[in-house]
């Protein structure tokens, strides 16, 4: 996992077998193309170098430092934010195009300190994304920045990842499942317990959700074991995104960047399960592998 250039290149030699096209329209062709930059950003996401500063002191010895510069990397590793999408999605259905059942969850994504949040101009440059306070049930604790919602299959992949303001309740992400999935079982904690919500997407879509019951509800019966057994591959999921990945430390300064920051950990994950399974023939869910 020490030899980054060995990485990089094993990386982008894979990447390069997706049916994607990551070119657009450039007034200068670049040294380092599109497809190059990515594998590149992957690689320090998959090699746990989170910050900019120490990715290219790590290559300034390598022929990739004349090809790109620090602040110019940074401006197109945004630009390319779609086609990280688009690549970690066609991954993603390598995995999961015949599922039928599937794991929500969410977990907190905290930009500062509680104490610095008046004070703080973090990922405020778009009114629409501004980042505030919310709670964390499962750590008792409230914090400020975003949610990231994720729905995952049994086999532990992500098939789609959102992120929300802190304060947005997990229970309004059930209204915008029934637009991309539909007659499949959907495993939810808790916080996602609504019996309007089941019947309509029951109703509307055929979606099962199978949510544990409160102790003090009526008719209370005990959730399935292999339910509650299925749940916790998604929880392993976020443990995996915070301590390799280091998910939840942010150095970004604006909303895009931060988004792009979070979408890359994961598409990086994606990228070494598919890795482990097609290439290596190994578990998916061993992250913690050499490459080469």
């Amino acid at each position: 996992m020490n030899n980054f250039i060995q990485n990089y290149e094993f990386i982008l030699e894979n990447l390069s077998k997706f049916e994607i096209s990551f070119d657009f329209k450039q007034i200068r062709k670049p040294k380092l193309s599109n497809l190059e930059l990515i594998a590149m950003n992957l690689t320090a996401e998959y090699m746990g170098i989170i910050s900019e500063c120490q990715l290219f002191r790590d290559i300034s010895s390598t022929y990739l430092a004349s090809k790109i510069e620090r602040s110019v990397y940074n401006k197109r590793k945004r630009m390319l934010f779609p086609y990280i999408e688009k690549l970690r999605k066609q991954i993603a259905n390598k995995f999961n195009e015949f599922e039928d059942v599937f794991i929500i969850d969410s977990m907190p994504l905290e930009i500062c300190k509680n104490a610095r949040a008046s004070r703080s101009s973090i990922c405020k440059e778009l009114d629409y994304a501004l980042p505030d306070k919310g709670y964390c049930a499962s750590q008792q604790m409230y914090y400020y920045g975003y949610k990231l919602h994720g729905i995952c299959s049994l086999n532990g992949v992500f098939q789609s990842v959102e992120i929300t303001p802190a304060s947005v309740h997990d229970i309004h992400m059930l209204k915008d499942i029934k637009w991309e999935y539909k007659k499949c079982t959907m495993l939810g904690d808790m916080g996602y317990l609504s019996a309007d919500c089941q019947l309509n997407l029951f109703e509307t879509v055929n979606i099962k959700l199978e949510t544990p019951m409160r102790k003090n509800q009526l008719d209370y019966k005990k959730q399935p074991y292999i339910f509650r057994k299925s749940r916790r591959r998604i929880e392993t999921l976020f443990s995996q995104l915070c301590d390799q990945f280091r998910i939840r430390q942010n150095f970004a300064k604006s909303f895009i960047g931060f988004k792009t920051r979070i979408l890359s950990k994961i598409t990086a994950l994606t990228l070494i399960q598919y890795l482990n399974k097609f290439v290596f023939n190994r578990s998916i869910n061993k992250l913690k592998v050499n490459l080469v």
